[in-house]
């Protein structure tokens, strides 16, 4: 049996891994400063839609993994709010819009003209992630959203506040990921700590929420290289 102690402990190795999240990557931290140009922003833009589409993926791959039916049932609203239930609807239409907003067509971003390799690598990696490991240590590294919330908000600060050039229309994935991500982060952290109960389970969910850190910041570094000088 775990003791409170074990659990508390575990819970602060998760959220320790908030040091390592990419809120603090030069590149975003240039970006809440509103020191980004034009055309870093549309490279971010266009290179973020390819992790954005693939999230669907990646929770769709959880849940055939996932042989219990009370967290499927859960899980599958992550794809409907990427997917949508409709035509025009979900978080990948808000961020087409948001490409839209910045200036860049449809086209540039659903035939991923614009995708870096080192983008594209990494989220390839962290879909593969999902399908081969463990159903737990892949939700477990969906726990970034525990640390979610307070970068959407600064980034939506920032985009209102630097980058007025965007329509504001454009800005709604933030706005409803502010109250996603909480919702999604709540689950995960139940469903971690419920079936992460030895501390070889601990440390490999702490392992792949470390893992999607690294995921997170290798984009930005990926991104961050290919537009230094644009």
């Amino acid at each position: 049996m775990v003791t409170a102690t074990e659990t508390d402990s575990f819970l602060a190795a998760l959220r320790a891994q908030s040091r390592r999240y990419h809120s603090r990557h030069p590149f975003q931290l240039r970006m809440n400063e509103g020191t980004l140009s034009r055309r870093q922003i549309q490279g971010w833009v266009a290179n973020r839609f390819y992790y954005q589409e693939n999230i669907p993926r990646k929770d769709a791959a959880i849940l055939a993994n996932c042989p219990l039916p009370e967290v499927r049932r859960r899980w599958v609203r992550r794809i409907l709010d990427h997917d949508g239930t409709a035509e025009g609807e979900g978080g990948i239409e808000a961020w087409l819009r948001l490409g839209e907003a910045a200036g860049l067509t449809r086209d540039e971003l659903t035939d991923e003209r614009h995708v870096v390799p080192g983008v594209r690598f990494a989220v390839d990696a962290y879909v593969t992630f999902a399908r081969t490991r463990p159903w737990v240590e892949a939700v477990a590294s969906s726990l970034t959203e525990l640390f979610a919330p307070d970068l959407m908000a600064e980034r939506l600060a920032a985009f209102e506040r630097h980058y007025r050039w965007i329509d504001p229309r454009g800005l709604a994935y933030f706005r409803a990921r502010l109250a996603q991500a909480p919702r999604d982060s709540e689950h995960a952290l139940q469903v971690v700590t419920e079936h992460c109960r030895t501390p070889e389970q601990q440390a490999r969910a702490v392992a792949a929420l470390s893992f999607k850190c690294d995921v997170l910041w290798s984009m930005l570094d990926a991104i961050d290289h290919a537009y230094a000088d644009r």
